[in-house]
């Protein structure tokens, strides 16, 4: 293939896809390298869902495709679901007390003594 036969959507696509594979590497490389699960969640969640919609409109760009409905509601469904399931595991991080670096104050130790529907006093 000459270099003439690319075109700029080639380009972009091909743009695209690296840089969707470097986020995806960054995320990966966080899994590893990071202290605890909270950060690790968050590399995963947030580097994770933009590389893979970066590889999918990349994909989009080249017809690697067939239909782009597909790959956007992939994107969607991406967008809705990772933030859902990170804040699970976040949450659940928390209520199974696991040790977070560098984390020495809770502010939300409080509220558990006081739990939900308990009504409000002058004495908190």
């Amino acid at each position: 293939m000459a270099l003439a036969e690319f075109s700029l959507s080639t380009f972009a696509g091909v743009l695209l896809m690296a840089a969707g594979v470097a986020f995806l590497l960054i995320a990966a490389i966080g899994l590893v390298r990071l202290p605890d699960a909270l950060q690790r969640m968050h590399s995963a969640t947030k580097a994770g869902t933009l590389g893979t919609a970066l590889v999918i409109v990349g994909a989009m760009l080249l017809g690697e495709v067939a239909r782009p409905q597909t790959g956007l509601l992939s994107i969607l469904f991406l967008l809705v679901t990772l933030p859902a399931a990170a804040q699970l595991l976040g949450r659940a991080t928390y209520v199974t007390r696991t040790p977070l670096d560098g984390i020495t104050d809770d502010p939300l130790a409080s509220d558990e003594q006081f739990p939900a529907g308990t009504p409000p006093s002058n004495d908190r």
